[in-house]
Order: structure tokens, then C-alpha cells, then sequence
């Protein structure tokens, strides 16, 4: 897979892609939020109305939730991730650590904590935040808390 076009941004899934950002321009959601996950993997990225631009609008953000234990216990992120993150300015945040995203929505801002178990293979192992993101109402795309 080419580091410039990572799947979890769809680009193995280009009319899914396409047919999402087309849904969410119709309906005129403000700044919606897609939860996906099954890539062992954490990613938080800007959904782009044309990812071969990178200054087109950001339509959505993409929130990608990783295993909990499948793959051992997993790495900060790896050198192919600092290749996608430097190649890609819409992905802002990749982690291989296992855990899952906690979310708090509210009538103004969408909250998403990352939380990593540093050691899975380690009964009773701690659970931390590892990043957290905010999504205001009304601007799409997700800033680091």
C-alpha cells in the first residue's frame, strides 16, 4: 500500500468515500463525525472533499478505533506511520497501542480521548490517555485538546 494513501482514509474505498462526502454536502451536516475501526490501529484524520488537494474543504473528521489486544501489545507508531503522518497533512494522529476512544458529545463539542492499555500482555496493566481531540460544533475537522 502506498504511505501517501493509507485505507483508513478510504482510498481503498473511493465511491464509499465519495458517496459519504456527497451524503454529508446534500444533507448539510455541519461537521460530522465517522467512527470506524478493525485496523489495529488509532488514526484521527480530516475527511477531504478531494484528497488529491490538500487544501480542499474538510467535509468530516474520521475517528479509526484500534483492537483492545489483538496484536500483542503494539508500538507508539511505527516508521511507516511518520512516513503517512509526514506525507499526509490530513491524518493529525496515529498510535499502534491497544485500547479505544472514549466519547463525549455535547450540543457544542465532540470529545474524543484515546486510551491505551500500555501492555496488554500484562494483567491488571494500567489504562492512560494517550491523546485527546475536540470537535467544535460547526468546523469540521479535529484539534488536539
Amino acid at each position: 500500500m502506498d504511505a501517501r494513501r493509507p485505507a483508513v482514509t478510504g482510498a481503498g474505498y473511493v465511491p464509499e468515500r465519495n458517496g459519504l462526502r456527497d451524503h454529508v454536502a446534500a444533507v448539510g451536516a455541519s461537521n460530522p463525525v465517522v467512527l470506524t475501526g478493525d485496523v489495529h490501529a488509532t488514526y484521527v484524520c480530516d475527511v477531504k472533499a478531494n484528497f488529491d488537494d490538500p487544501a480542499s474543504a474538510t467535509v468530516a473528521t474520521e475517528l479509526v478505533g484500534t483492537s483492545i489486544s489483538t496484536g500483542g501489545d503494539g508500538v507508539d507508531q511505527s516508521p511507516r506511520d511518520l512516513v503517512q503522518l509526514a506525507e499526509n497533512p490530513h491524518i493529525k494522529f496515529i498510535n499502534r497501542k491497544r485500547g479505544y476512544i472514549r466519547n463525549v458529545v455535547t450540543p457544542t463539542e465532540w470529545t474524543a480521548d484515546f486510551r491505551i492499555v500500555d501492555q496488554v500482555t500484562t494483567p491488571g496493566a494500567p489504562v492512560q490517555t494517550r491523546a485527546t481531540f475536540v470537535i467544535e460544533d460547526g468546523v469540521p475537522g479535529a484539534v488536539p485538546a
